[in-house]
């Protein structure tokens, strides 16, 4: 395996993703959106998740492709950009058809982050049109770490971030993580500038800093945090995949947080992945490819929520550090 060409979710070819920000507030929205429908599943394991449409999801439900996913901050308020993206995408006439309507179908996942210093005194709900700006910002280019969902994250220690990253599998497949990172747990290790995914970096993309040393008896505090987390995540990957085969991939994928967040997929964080698979691919062995899909998901999602801490930049009024002034 070894990093696609951009290192980037949208190294998956047919997707795109779009971010939009507000400073002053510190949240924003992260849209994935493909050239065409695509198959979708999801996994939640954290005890407190905030979601739009993930029952849709199940194998035995109707719809089984969707037009596009969405990151927010904003908690139960970023729901709403979903919307904008809906709206948006019906006036492009997109959508599940209806008889002569088409109703396109954007499952979502929000994170808090309302009390990171922003000024949260908005008049009108700000989100749907976040989410209408981060899909029209959609491209296979994008930018890490305090832009879009990850623009007010935070994790235990550090600020948070928009993070991604890719592989290619020698059988060609194509997977890649996107993932907003703001957790209850430390994504680096003690007090150092470590991070709990070295062992998975490729090419010093998280800075090269290596393991550091770690307490084993040292219990988590996350007390004076609790309500203010959730990591959200999507995989992508070029594999033809059933609804049932992506949803095991998003299972899988959980092994990434837990590899990279300590603590990870506590009841105070709303830990949840979505898999998007375009099916451009037919999988060479579908038992032991899938497998290999699995590792690598995991391995890419580790990869990018480092990326995303690593990638944070510093803004008046902040809560917590960014990795780059507390380590550099």
């Amino acid at each position: 395996m070894k990093p696609g060409a951009n290192n980037l979710i949208t190294d998956v070819a047919g997707l795109r993703v779009g971010n939009a920000e507000d400073h002053t507030i510190k949240t924003g929205a992260t849209v994935l959106v493909g050239d065409a429908p695509f198959t979708t599943a999801v996994h939640v394991m954290g005890g407190a998740p905030g979601t739009r449409e993930t029952d849709l999801l199940a194998p035995d439900k109707l719809v089984q492709q969707v037009d596009a996913l969405v990151l927010s901050g904003g908690s139960a308020f970023g729901l709403d950009a979903a919307s904008g993206v809906a709206d948006a995408l019906r006036a492009e006439g997109r959508g599940f058809q209806v008889g002569d309507q088409r109703v396109p179908i954007v499952p979502g996942a929000i994170l808090f982050d309302l009390l990171n210093g922003g000024d949260k005194g908005w008049a009108e709900n700000p989100y749907k049109a976040l989410g209408r700006v981060a899909l029209a910002a959609a491209d296979t280019s994008f930018p890490l770490g305090s832009v879009g969902a990850g623009c007010g994250s935070t994790t235990a220690n550090l600020k948070g971030g928009l993070g991604s990253a890719s592989l290619v599998l020698d059988c060609g497949i194509t997977v890649g993580a996107l993932v907003a990172v703001n957790s209850l747990g430390s994504v680096t290790m003690g007090d150092g500038p470590e991070f709990w995914a070295a062992p998975w970096e490729m090419n010093g993309e998280f800075g090269g800093h290596g393991m550091g040393n770690h307490d084993p008896t040292q219990e988590p505090r996350p007390e004076a945090r609790l309500g203010e987390n959730t990591t959200i995540a999507i995989i992508a990957t070029d594999a033809d995949l059933t609804q049932a085969q992506a949803t095991r991939l998003a299972t899988a994928a959980h092994d990434g947080m837990a590899r990279a967040i300590h603590p990870s997929h506590t009841p105070f964080d709303g830990d949840l992945i979505f898999v998007a698979a375009t099916g451009a691919k037919p999988l060479p062995d579908p038992g032991f490819d899938a497998l290999r899909l699995g590792h690598a998901a995991a391995t890419c999602l580790a990869r990018a929520i480092a990326r995303g801490v690593y990638a944070a930049s510093p803004a008046e009024g902040d809560t917590l550090p960014c990795w780059a002034n507390a380590f550099e």
